[in-house]
């Protein structure tokens, strides 16, 4: 704890009024390089925020996916790093700060909160297209269904997943609905308030 908090001194030390997301970068957590650091003060606005973040949080961040976010969570949770917080707080004190970051409140996208699966094969969109589409939107994109799936895209040969989904009454959507969805966002309702596709 104390080396480290040593080392991330010496990384900020050229400069007593340094910014959180250059503090950020300095703590070395694994997998958050220059352009995350910025992002997660950008979102978070405080050291305080970030080290409480739930994963979900943290996914909400541009850049962050789960392996990164996961990184983020484990390294707060370390008693020796939350030494290290405490640490350079105590530094702090001393000269070493930055100026709090405002951060800007927006309103929330139309899919955030929930969980989309996609299953089977899409004719006009990659999976991966699809998937940076819906999350560009708020959605968070898993590849298991759960109770907590809100909803499910199902192209052609889709298998055990929409299987599941129908089981647990989960509403399903073809791809003609997956286009109209991506096409008219504020729609999510039609299809959220039943488990078969809403008309297109």
């Amino acid at each position: 704890g104390q080396k480290s908090a040593r080392n991330v001194m010496a990384a900020i030390e050229r400069s007593k009024r340094t910014t959180l997301a250059r503090f950020i970068f300095a703590l070395g957590i694994k997998d958050v390089g220059e352009a995350t650091a910025a992002n997660l003060a950008a979102a978070f606005g405080k050291l305080e925020r970030i080290a409480t973040a739930t994963p979900d949080e943290l996914e909400a961040v541009d850049d962050i996916g789960p392996i990164v976010a996961a990184s983020i969570v484990d390294w707060f949770a370390d008693a020796a790093n939350q030494a290290l917080i405490k640490t350079l707080s105590a530094a702090e004190e001393g000269g070493l700060h930055w100026p709090e970051v405002e951060v800007a409140r927006a309103e929330p996208l139309p899919f955030t909160g929930l969980t989309f699966v996609l299953t089977g094969t899409l004719a006009k969109l990659s999976r991966d297209d699809a998937k940076l589409r819906l999350q560009s939107l708020g959605a968070h994109v898993t590849g298991s269904v759960s109770k907590k799936t809100s909803l499910v895209i199902a192209g052609a040969d889709a298998g055990s997943k929409l299987e599941k989904a129908l089981a647990l009454g989960i509403a399903v959507l073809d791809e003609a609905g997956l286009e109209t969805l991506l096409a008219e966002p504020a729609r999510i309702t039609d299809w959220l308030v039943s488990p078969t596709p809403a008309p297109n």
